[in-house]
């Protein structure tokens, strides 16, 4: 390809990111299979004279439901709750709650909220959930409505033998030194039996440290860097490690797509990221094939032309792409370039409507390894019930969420103290029903489950013409 025609692709790829960023663009359709049933959020707002999130103290950043986390979801009757929550009125918040169910199903904070305040003052007992809201608050919706699921699936029955849950909302900025004073300020709350959290594996690896000290059990729904297996006998996680994601997508490049040879585009600054990259060549290296090339996303100097046309030249038949969030519009770009020429893989921070708007056309057939799909087993009570309460389907990151808080139930159901609840998850019996079968925990805090390949392929199930199908379960 020419360095004219190279220039256009790229200076094409970016105008059609900066455009979409700058419209606000709706993220997900709320019956589309990515599972976000929200919209647009206007990440960090703060109304005029307002202190930014990121400089106002721990406690702002924590809520039972007496202050919103989430600007885009303000309404008049979620705004008239928390005040009413604020002033201990509580069935004058379960009335406002209710009415903004009512305005936007989809809302979990609203859901949450509602069924702390239908606890008020009575006895209960507390987790948290500690999200990148200020970032990512499309994630930490998605997120939340694990939580909020299992939260009012448990209430619904009546609590934990006769007790109901109660759930603190945290926002992390997913930033580790702002999610340290976030875990340190849930350890000082004796009555937070676990916590479901957090987001990015550097984050929780940072927040880790101090839930492990302090003795508070928290169990990520979304990390999946190694560097958490054996992290600590506090520290768990829902999700797949990296190594089964990295298994995965290596033998589907040998045995499926026939490819020895693979350029891997990762960020060394991202634990995640670097934590695939290495699964994946290790993998690799084991079944006969080899990398032929990498390149780091997140170099001031990357050129997403220059790097593919190299990785061709290097005899590389599989482009591997191993983004996190930040990166991602760079690794689309890769995407843009390669113009279907190479077989592409991916990890799960490339499973976003953004894959499938940008990358469009050229991301056709694209694989990425996730921990679980909707399609996978439609007809799950755990399905059934979460197109019941949000109006739309949901992906993987609502169900690790809700498996998260199945887990704390169950353990909390065991033994209801922080040191009962860590005891409980991590006996060998330990098991808890989740979205997709059984949850229980290998002795490094891992679970044991498979992940679920998926292809980008045209379709009409997202408002984007293009959408992720199940290809097979993978055993590992």
């Amino acid at each position: 390809m020419s360095q004219k025609n190279e220039t256009t692709v790229l200076l094409l790829s970016l105008l059609i990111t900066v455009a979409l960023l700058a419209a606000g663009f709706w993220w997900y359709k709320s019956n589309d299979n990515l599972g976000n049933s929200g919209g647009a959020n206007n990440l960090g707002a703060t109304t005029p004279g307002e202190t930014p999130i990121s400089n106002q103290p721990v406690e702002n950043r924590i809520s039972a439901g007496d202050k919103l986390l989430i600007p885009s979801d303000t309404t008049p009757q979620k705004g008239a709750a928390t005040e009413a929550i604020a002033k201990g009125n509580y069935s004058e918040a379960v009335k406002q709650l209710e009415q903004a169910r009512k305005v936007n199903r989809n809302d979990p904070e609203t859901l949450i909220y509602l069924n702390n305040a239908r606890i008020g003052n009575q006895k209960s007992y507390s987790i948290a959930v500690a999200v990148p809201i200020t970032p990512d608050a499309n994630s930490s919706e998605e997120i939340l409505r694990g939580v909020a699921q299992g939260q009012d699936e448990v209430n619904q029955k009546g609590g934990i033998k006769g007790v109901p849950l109660k759930v603190l909302i945290a926002n992390d900025d997913n930033k580790p030194a702002v999610a340290q004073q976030v875990a340190d300020a849930l350890v000082k709350k004796p009555d937070v039996l676990g916590v479901v959290g957090h987001f990015a594996s550097d984050v929780t690896l940072a927040a880790g440290k101090v839930y492990q000290s302090g003795q508070l059990v928290a169990i990520s729904p979304i990390s999946t860097s190694v560097q958490l297996s054996g992290f600590g006998n506090y520290i768990f996680r829902t999700v797949p490690s990296d190594r089964f994601a990295g298994n995965a997508l290596s033998r589907y490049m040998f045995t499926q797509l026939k490819k020895k040879k693979a350029a891997v585009f990762f960020n060394s600054d991202s634990n995640y990221s670097k934590s695939l990259k290495g699964e994946f060549t290790t993998a690799l290296f084991g079944d006969g094939g080899q990398v032929v090339g990498e390149y780091d996303l997140g170099s001031s100097k990357f050129n997403a032309g220059t790097s593919v046309e190299q990785a061709i030249k290097q005899g590389a038949e599989v482009l591997m792409l191993a983004p996190n969030s930040p990166t991602l519009d760079k690794a689309l770009q890769a995407v843009a370039v390669n113009r279907n020429r190479l077989q592409l893989l991916a990890g799960d921070d490339a499973y976003t409507p953004q894959t499938l708007q940008i990358g469009g056309p050229s991301a056709v057939g694209m694989v990425l390894a996730v921990p679980w799909h909707i399609l996978g087993d439609p007809q799950s009570p755990f399905v059934k019930l979460a197109s019941q309460l949000w109006a739309g389907n949901v992906n993987w990151r609502t169900a690790m969420a809700y498996d998260s808080t199945k887990a704390l139930i169950a353990g909390i159901e065991r033994n209801p103290s922080r040191t009962g609840v860590q005891q409980a998850l991590a006996s060998p019996d330990f098991s808890a029903n989740g979205s997709a079968g059984d949850i229980k925990f290998l002795p490094s805090g891992d679970r044991n489950r498979p992940v679920q390949l998926v292809r980008i392929q045209p379709g009409n199930s997202t408002s984007f013409a293009f959408e992720f199908v199940p290809i097979r379960e993978v055993k590992n």
